[in-house]
């Protein structure tokens, strides 16, 4: 029965449309993480926490996303299969070394006296348009979704005193925190993701949804 679901995770309509929009939405998601980084107005909750171990340990972003992505694995794994695909391996293993890459090439382009506050602003603008746009169409080609994002939905869908929206906030707040305390920036990025990604999702999905039907 687990090998029968994950076989139909595996296998959707339209697989080739999906994959090609899953390949650009992990590039476009990594590249905004990285300019997120880069200008300094903090990051979502996940990559702030990411963020904050690969700055006490000296390792990479790439890598700690990698081993925390992993952890968190193993439960899902255990426990619902219905929620992995393509998309949750390809987020948990590509998406850290993405943004690692892209911030190394940022990196080379920071002036000596560093970005203005216009260009750090305008950037972050523009970025900020991409992410939203990219994790909308991340999670309405329905690959699977990363093991972040599968672990609170699991906690909730397994208890009746908590809502998955009480779940997930602390969650986010919970990884936050901590991503904060070992040394990550926290801004405008992760307020605005916390209150706009919902809805992106929504008006995306309302518009694409039967590209991949």
């Amino acid at each position: 029965m687990k090998a029968k679901t994950l076989a139909m995770n595996l296998v959707r309509p339209h697989m080739g449309r999906r994959l090609v929009v899953l390949t650009a939405s992990l590039i476009i998601i990594g590249l905004c993480v990285a300019v997120f980084k880069t200008v300094g107005f903090g990051t979502d909750p996940g990559s702030t926490f990411s963020l904050g171990i690969s700055a006490r340990t000296g390792v990479s972003f790439g890598t700690c996303q990698l081993v925390f992505n992993l952890l968190l694995f193993f439960p899902v794994i255990l426990l619902d299969l219905s929620r992995i695909g393509i998309g949750t391996v390809g987020n948990m293993v590509g998406l850290g070394y993405i943004a690692d890459f892209f911030m190394r090439r940022l990196e080379a382009l920071i002036p000596p006296e560093g970005f203005s506050m216009t260009e750090r602003i305008l950037l972050f603008a523009v970025s900020m348009v991409g992410f939203l746009v990219a994790a909308s169409f991340y999670m309405v080609v329905d690959m699977g979704v990363a093991p972040y994002d599968a672990v609170p939905q699991l906690i909730a869908a397994h208890t009746t005193k908590w809502s998955f929206r009480s779940v997930r906030t602390l969650w986010d707040i919970s990884l936050l925190s901590t991503g904060f305390l070992l040394g990550a920036a926290v801004g405008l990025t992760t307020l605005i993701t916390g209150f706009c990604l919902g809805p992106a999702i929504a008006f995306v999905s309302s518009r694409v949804k039967g590209w991949f039907d």
